[in-house]
């Protein structure tokens, strides 16, 4: 114990260690393995069914326009899996009226998801009761709305970052190494300046936390989104650019990379939520070994975010949730959150003499009585005789 009470003094002493440790904390406290899986679910029902929408669009476009479709076979489109597949072959790309219904509703559909999703992660990392969340219908057009809005932005941003340091479009200052440093610092500005008003957006009207709060998550999503784009960009260089473009083994490639990416991507924007949440909650230093044992000192942060966990669930706007610690030096922590103010109040109850440190000893079994084991003898009566 004393090399990890050594650590656990340094991370509650310096925030550089304290402050990481306690979004990881509250990332698993949350299941945000979980979470980001249902992000990841429903941004891969969005994707599809808008490929299928663009490949019928873009059918309908080249049709009888033999000079589009040349340039389209001549353009970087060509390399796409499935889409350069369908431009080589001699009918080319066919627009279907059915495609483009099916496909915008399918489309529809993720998007919603998705908004519903990201809303639903907000709702989770700060706890908000359950009965304070928003309304079903007012959620759904805010997710159109939240997604219509960021998700154009944030695609122009990516797109026009790759095309700024991945062509000669600007001229042979492309190819220096401080134009690619410039183009990703600028995007990420904008990027962290987008995420910040779009997870503010998001939250429920529960958080009267201000944008600036929303602001350290924002910027920590557009710093690890970047990176993302760069391991992705290496992915399709090294992986999909070297396998046969009528091959499986490029269609598998990019579903496999495609879900891999997204799950990524999910990842780092409810780790964003959580630094936001840790920074405005005061949510740390937390105990080092708290998800480990029970057998361990809570700090406030601790009690504070456990408590935040139970208030979560309720249901009714009578109902009021009262989480108690009792310490093992013998002193209780009451934590209520009052359902009319939605104040936390917090209550120390001193109790009784500290808790024994070692483990309790068993309980012993009463000592049975002995037993008399003396034969039983027989004593014989003279019974009268029979009538």
């Amino acid at each position: 114990m004393g090399v990890a009470s050594d650590i656990d003094a340094a991370q509650r002493k310096f925030p550089a260690l304290g402050v990481p440790l306690a979004v990881i904390y509250k990332y698993f406290d949350d299941q945000g393995n979980y979470l980001a899986a249902v992000l990841t679910y429903y941004a891969f029902l969005a994707i599809f069914p808008l490929m299928l929408l663009a490949t019928s669009i873009l059918g309908f476009v080249l049709q009888g326009y033999p000079q589009l479709e040349k340039a389209a076979l001549d353009s970087a489109l060509a390399q796409f899996p499935i889409v350069g597949t369908q431009l080589g072959r001699p009918e080319g790309l066919q627009g279907s009226v059915s495609a483009i219904i099916f496909g915008g509703l399918g489309a529809l559909y993720g998007a919603l998801g998705l908004g519903l999703g990201l809303q639903n992660v907000q709702a989770t990392a700060w706890a908000v009761p359950r009965n304070s969340r928003p309304h079903p219908v007012l959620t759904r057009v805010t997710s159109v709305v939240l997604l219509g809005t960021a998700g154009s932005i944030i695609l122009g941003i990516s797109v026009l970052s790759a095309v700024a340091t991945e062509t000669k479009l600007v001229g042979d200052v492309s190819s220096s190494t401080w134009f690619h440093w410039i183009v990703r610092l600028v995007t990420v500005g904008i990027l962290g300046l987008v995420m910040t008003i779009l997870l503010r957006m998001a939250a429920a009207k529960a958080i009267s936390h201000d944008i600036a709060s929303a602001a350290p998550g924002g910027f920590t999503i557009a710093v690890l989104f970047q990176i993302l784009q760069i391991i992705g960009t290496s992915y399709v260089t090294h992986v999909l650019n070297v396998t046969d473009n009528n091959s499986m083994n490029a269609t598998f490639g990019l579903v496999l990379g495609l879900m891999l990416f997204l799950y990524l991507a999910a990842m780092i924007g409810v780790l964003g939520i959580e630094v936001n949440v840790v920074l405005a909650e005061k949510l740390w230093p937390r105990a080092l070994l708290t998800p480990f044992t029970d057998r361990v000192d809570l700090t406030a942060a601790d009690r504070k975010a456990y408590a935040m966990y139970a208030q979560s669930m309720r249901h009714k706007g009578f109902q009021t949730v009262a989480v108690r610690f009792d310490g093992r030096d013998g002193d209780s922590h009451e934590i209520v959150l009052d359902p009319r103010t939605e104040e936390i109040i917090t209550q120390l109850i001193p109790g009784s003499p500290p808790f024994p440190e070692v483990d309790p000893k068993p309980v012993k079994e009463p000592a049975k009585e002995p037993e008399d084991t003396a034969p039983i003898r027989q004593v014989s009566q003279d019974l009268p005789p029979a009538i």
